[in-house]
Parts: structure tokens; sequence; C-alpha cells
């Protein structure tokens, strides 16, 4: 067939028409498009794949969360170079240590030997550290002391990977702290910047830094979940044994290995030491603790100075109050502490405080609890005067005491302290009201500690004590006021035990 014959034919005119009837519906396609998008501002994000179209509302959401991305990675970049991870070795024991006995965050890896005679264990684990300052070649690294403390070989590894010997500079218990250093002639070491972490707040960014399982320079973001959390918050399980810190609470990622590491905030900062976590498995669940820093900067200063960590003493001994008990002294349980026992020759007793004072201010500050308090006066400088306001019978009084350092053998020594008998208001919801005496009145004996003036005499926990020196009691105020009388030489109890009456021996005052 010819090629204008085949112009002409019939299945080519078909084919024209489909053709045609194609471009005719991309043409009207494109039209409507245009049309429908006239009014709908937008921006073009351009990807691997197609071409984006975001609305503008969420381009102002985009745009926020890309700011919060950059501070992340802002503090990201500025304080990874200055968490380490620390390597050690802890001196060699006969048997290892259960692993559920060890401090949170430390994991073992002991060195067994075989064989008919097996070498001591060594107990490796890893932890985290924050260099905070640098003398010349000399570089110090704040931890844990549960960590670093008990370790005979130390090894630093810096975010870069350079690795170096640390000796351990000194530890503190108390507050779970200890510091390292290390000797180096780079010019890339980096120093923290340290916070205030009395400006913290619940709802704060939380990001931690460090070493969980090995895996260097980790960070986890989360928030500020509580402050001022305690062990007691948590029960007998909760934090380490005898740790005084205020804990700041935050579910930002820690696991084995955190300890040691930087909690920080927004802007950089170091506000804590992330030290435990409250887990039945081990790992992370929401529930990580670290130290402020305001608690760990005087023991900074402390360890570089002195090698360890001083602390003020003022020679009291606390303990909690109940509801009956305090409203019988006429305090506010929730707003001090009570002494109910104060050492001989203390600060306390050469500045006029009195067993049953109820503390309420130091330098000022208002006083919340025991363990406040105790970290106040742990602070406070020695051989400087203290302003302490106690309620005693239900009055302010003010004392000028001066604080002495610290001695932990003299602080020990319950045999040293007056009165050494702790009582609560028979009211109290500790005491079993079905079983005291009918028409008894006075206050309950619930511990009496040993060697002290009131377990010479022979008073017992269960003792309910009814006069002082011949003069009846009904409450807890009557008790301390009169066992703290001048002008009592001697002091003898009668006390009804088991129901019976009888008169202890005579305690002479020292």
């Amino acid at each position: 067939m010819s090629l204008l014959k085949k112009l002409y034919s019939r299945n080519f005119f078909i084919a024209n028409l489909v053709l045609v009837g194609v471009l005719i519906g991309f043409a009207l396609a494109f039209m409507g498009f245009s049309r429908a998008s006239a009014g709908l501002s937008s921006t073009t994000i351009m990807a691997e794949g197609p071409a984006v179209q975001v609305p503008a509302d969420a381009k102002a959401a985009i745009a926020a969360a890309e700011a919060v991305q950059s501070a992340f990675r802002y503090v990201a970049a500025t304080v990874q170079p200055a968490v380490v991870e620390l390597n050690v070795v802890e001196k060699p024991s006969d048997q290892p240590n259960p692993e559920d006995q060890l401090p949170p965050f430390f994991f073992p890896s002991p060195d067994q030997g075989q064989g008919p005679n097996p070498q001591p264990y060594q107990e490796r684990g890893l932890g985290s550290g924050i260099i905070v300052r640098r003398d010349g070649r000399t570089v110090y690294v704040l931890t844990n002391n549960h960590v670093a403390g008990s370790a005979s070989e130390i090894t630093v590894t810096t975010h870069g990977g350079t690795e170096y010997k640390a000796t351990l500079v000194g530890t503190d218990e108390r507050k779970d702290l200890a510091m390292v250093k290390f000797e180096s002639d780079s010019t890339n070491i980096a120093v923290a910047a340290l916070g205030d972490s009395s400006k913290v707040r619940v709802g704060d960014w939380a990001i931690a830094i460090g070493n969980p399982f090995g895996l260097v320079s980790s960070v986890t973001t989360g928030i500020v979940s509580a402050i001022g959390r305690t062990g007691s918050d948590l029960g007998p399980s909760g934090a380490p044994d005898g740790n005084i810190s205020d804990f700041i609470q935050t579910d930002a990622s820690i696991n084995k290995g955190n300890s040691g590491g930087a909690l920080v905030n927004i802007r950089g900062e170091v506000v804590g030491i992330n030290t435990w976590i409250a887990s039945p498995t081990g790992g992370s669940i929401g529930l990580g603790f670290a130290i402020p820093i305001n608690n760990a900067k005087k023991a900074i200063d402390d360890f570089i100075t002195k090698g360890k960590v001083s602390y003020g003493w003022l020679g009291v001994s606390l303990r909690d109050l109940d509801q009956a008990t305090a409203a019988e002294l006429g305090v506010d349980p929730r707003a001090g502490a009570f002494a109910a026992h104060v050492f001989y020759d203390s600060p306390a007793q050469k500045g006029g405080m009195l067993a049953g004072d109820f503390i309420v201010k130091v330098n000022g500050q208002a006083i919340t609890g025991m363990d406040q308090l105790i970290r106040i006066v742990g602070d406070l400088p020695s051989e400087k005067k203290a302003s302490i306001v106690v309620t005693r019978g239900g009055a302010p009084i003010e004392l000028s005491v001066l604080i002495e350092p610290r001695k932990n053998s003299v602080a020990a020594n319950d045999g040293n302290v007056f009165p050494g008998v702790d009582v609560v208001s028979l009211k109290s919801e500790d005491i079993d009201q079905g079983k005291l005496p009918r028409g008894v009145a006075g206050v309950a004996v619930v511990n009496v500690i040993p060697k002290s003036p009131a377990a010479t005499i022979g008073l017992k926990p269960g003792d309910i004590i009814t006069k002082v020196d011949g003069t009846a009691i009904s409450t807890v105020r009557d008790f301390y006021r009169r066992i703290n009388d001048p002008a009592a030489d001697k002091i003898a109890f009668e006390v009804n035990r088991d129901g019976t009456s009888l008169t202890t021996l005579a305690y002479v005052r020292k």
C-alpha cells in the first residue's frame, strides 16, 4: 500500500483520534491541578524521591523541630569530648562479688586463674567520667566512688579514642564521688562547663552522655522527671547505701556503664553526675538518678587541694518524727529536722543546742528534712560560725555554733551521745494502743543506743517513761524539758515495763 493510502486508511484515522484524545486529557488534567493548587501556599522539599509538598503550618513545625535538633547536636558536640570512658581493675580478692551485690552501673568481668592453683579474682568494670579541670599537663576527671574508688588500675579513654593511664586522687563514700587524674600534652582536651543544678526544674530537657555497656560517647535524651529524690523515696532497695545526695530523676536512658557520666541541660552545661538506676531487670526502665552538680563542686576543690572531701560537723543525731510526736513538740515534721541526741563536747553542745531541739534554719536557709540538713552542714566551712535557729518548747531560739571538721571516729561513737534514748508519743501510730496499760501517761521508748547513758542506766525498748527525777510527764515536750534541766545533776526514770512500775539507775551528767 502506498504512503498516501496509509495516511487515509481507516486504521490510521482511528489511531490519530486516540492520540489526540490522550493529549487533550493530559492538558485538561494539568489545568485542573494548577487551579486547585493556586490557592495553597506550599514549599517544595527536594529529596531522593519525588518532590514533596509541605503545607505552611507543617513548615513551621518542622523548623521548630530542626531548631531542637540543632540544639541537641550542639550539646553532643560540646559535651562528648569532655566525657571519658573509665576502664578499671579493682584490687584482687579471693572470691568474686556476686553480680547482684555490685553497685549500680558497674558490671564485672572477673579474671579467674585456672588449674589447681587459681589466682585471686580481679574485678574489671567500665564506667564514665567528666573532665572538670585542667592544670597544666594534669587533667582531673570526676566520677563515682563505686566506679573508681577501689581501683588498682585505671585507664581513661577520651572521646577521640586516646588512652591514658590514670591514678586515683580521692574518694568520698557519703556522696559516692571520686576523682582520677592523668597527664597529657594534648591541646584537644575539653573541660566540661558546670551548670547550676539549683536552677533545674521538672520538665527541663535532660541529656545523658556516657558509655553504656562500653558503647563510647552515647547520647540519650529525656526530661527531668523529679528533683530532690532521696534513697528513702524508693525504700531500702533504692539508692546506694548511705548516699546523702538529693538526686535528680530523669527518664533519659541510663544503663550500666553510664555511671559517672554527665547529665546535661539544653545549654550544654553539666547539671548532674549519673549515678544509679531503679530497675528490676538491671536495664533502663526510665528511672535514672544523678547527683546534682552543686553537691559535687566543693568536692572537686577538696579532691584537688586536699586529696579528700572535708565535711563540717555539728554533732547531733537526727531522726524522723511521726505526726503525734511532732504535735506534742509543737512542730511541723516537714519543716525542719529533729535533733534527738547531742554529742558531748561537740559544736552543737558548745553552741547551746539541746537534745529535742527542732532545727528549722541554718544561715537563713529553711530546713525541710534530715537529708537536706546533713548536706548543708557537711558543706559548711570549718572553724566558722553558723547561725542555727531551733524550735524549743514551742518557741524559736537562734544559736551561734562554731562548726568543726567531721571526724568519723568521733561521729561513730554512740557512747558519746545524750540521752541515747528515742521516745515517741503514746498516741503515735507506731504504738499498739491495745497493749498500753490502762490509765498510763508518759512517753514510749522505741530505741536505746548501745553504750549511751540510757543504756547504762537500764532503759529498754518498750518501756513507758512516766516520771523523770520524780516529776510526772505526759508529753514528749515534758520529757525533753526535764532531761535538759541544768539544775539536775542526776537523772533517773520511773518506767512502766510490762505492767510493772520500776525505777532505773541514776545517770550522772558529765
